[in-house]
C-alpha cells in the first residue's frame, strides 16, 4: 500500500515538555520506531505538524528589531528542515542502509481571500499563563486565545490549494524512497496580486491535517494515517461516558461534535479523504500506527463499512 502518515505536532514536542533539541530528538526516535517496520511492505510518506517549533523560532526572533524578524513562511521552511532532518536520521538508524530517505521542502499555495486570514485560529508556540500572554500581546501585538487552562498565540490558517512539489514527491516514491514532506502543512505561498506569476511567502501556518489530506489524495494513497496523542476518536472525551470509535463511515461521524482546536480538523480531513477517494483513513496514537495499518487500532474511517462500531 501507499501510506501517508501525518504526525501531529504534539507527537514531536508534547504539551508542557521543554522545547529543546534533545526532547525533539527523543520524540523523533519514538516516531521512527513506530514507522520503520512499515517500510518493508509499504510505500511511506510522512508529514508532520510544526506548531510548537514555529512558535519557538518566532520567540527567538525577539532578539531582532520588529522589522527584522523572520516571517512565518521562512520559519515554516526552517522547521521542515529541522524536523525532517531528525526523522530522516532516526529512521536511517533503524532501516537497512540501502533504504533511501528524503526530506523535501514543500511550498503550498493558499488563497489571499481565504477567511482564515480574518480569524486567526492556528495555535503556535508554548503555553502561557494569562498574565504573561497579556504582556507579550502588548509588546508584540500577537493574538492569543485560550487553550485549555492556558493561553497560546494564534495565527492565520488558510486552506491549502496546491502542493507545488507534488511531481518530485511522486518521482521519489517511484524509487522506493521514504519521503518526508509538507511539514507543518507546507510553506504558505501565494501569487502576488497584479504580478506575472510571482510567488511570495505568506504570514500564516497552513493546517497540517488539511494539507496531509490533499497530499494523500493527489498521491492516490491507499491509507491516510493521522497519528496524535489520543488512542482513537472519542465521544464524551474526559467524561465517565467516554467511548472510543473503532470503525465508522464519514457520514456517521457528522452526528458528533469534536473540538475545533484538536480532533475536529483531523476528523474533517480524514472523512473528506475517505469520502472523495473511496480509500481508508485512520486516526489514533503514534504507538498504534502498525495497528491502524492492520485496521484493529485507532478509529478507521471508510465509506464501505456497514455501520459504526466501538472499541471494547
Amino acid at each position: 500500500m501507499r501510506v501517508v502518515i501525518a504526525l501531529g505536532g504534539n507527537a514531536l514536542l508534547r504539551r508542557g515538555e521543554a522545547m529543546t533539541a534533545d526532547t525533539q530528538r527523543r520524540n523523533a526516535r519514538v516516531a521512527a520506531q513506530a514507522i520503520a517496520p512499515l517500510a518493508a511492505e509499504h510505500e511511506v510518506v510522512i508529514t508532520h505538524g510544526n506548531g510548537p517549533q514555529v512558535g519557538l523560532l518566532a520567540l527567538q526572533g525577539a532578539a531582532y528589531k520588529p522589522e527584522e524578524a523572520y516571517p512565518l513562511d521562512v520559519l515554516g521552511a526552517e522547521t521542515e528542515g529541522m524536523i525532517g532532518y531528525m526523522l530522516e536520521q532516526e529512521l536511517g538508524n533503524l532501516l537497512p542502509f540501502e533504504q533511501p530517505l528524503a526530506t523535501l521542502l514543500t511550498m503550498v499555495e493558499v488563497d489571499a481571500g481565504d477567511p482564515g486570514f480574518q480569524n486567526p485560529t492556528k495555535f503556535v508556540g508554548p503555553v502561557y499563563d494569562k498574565g504573561e500572554a497579556d504582556r507579550i500581546r502588548g509588546e508584540k501585538g500577537w493574538v492569543f486565545k485560550q487553550d485549555g487552562d492556558k493561553w497560546r498565540r494564534v495565527v492565520a490558517s488558510p486552506a491549502p490549494k496546491r502542493i507545488f512539489e507534488i511531481r518530485p514527491i511522486r518521482w521519489l516514491l517511484e524509487q522506493r524512497t521514504i519521503v518526508i514532506c509538507a511539514g507543518g502543512g507546507g510553506i504558505p505561498t501565494m501569487y502576488e496580486k497584479g504580478a506575472d506569476r510571482k510567488l511570495i511567502g505568506v504570514e500564516a501556518v497552513i493546517d497540517k491535517d488539511l494539507c496531509s489530506e490533499l497530499l494523500a489524495r493527489e498521491l492516490r494513497a491507499d491509507l491516510l494515517v493521522m497519528a496524535t496523542d489520543a488512542e482513537a476518536v472519542c465521544i464524551d472525551w474526559g467524561k465517565p461516558s467516554q467511548k472510543a470509535i473503532h470503525r465508522v463511515r464519514p457520514d456517521d461521524l457528522e452526528q458528533f461534535s469534536f473540538p475545533a482546536g484538536s480532533m475536529g480538523p483531523k476528523v474533517e480531513a480524514a472523512s473528506h479523504f475517505a469520502r472523495t477517494s473511496g480509500k481508508t483513513a485512520a486516526i489514533g496514537s503514534l504507538a498504534d500506527i502498525a495497528g491502524m495499518v492492520r485496521g484493529d487500532r485507532g478509529t478507521i474511517i471508510n465509506t464501505g463499512f456497514a455501520g459504526l462500531t466501538w472499541h471494547g
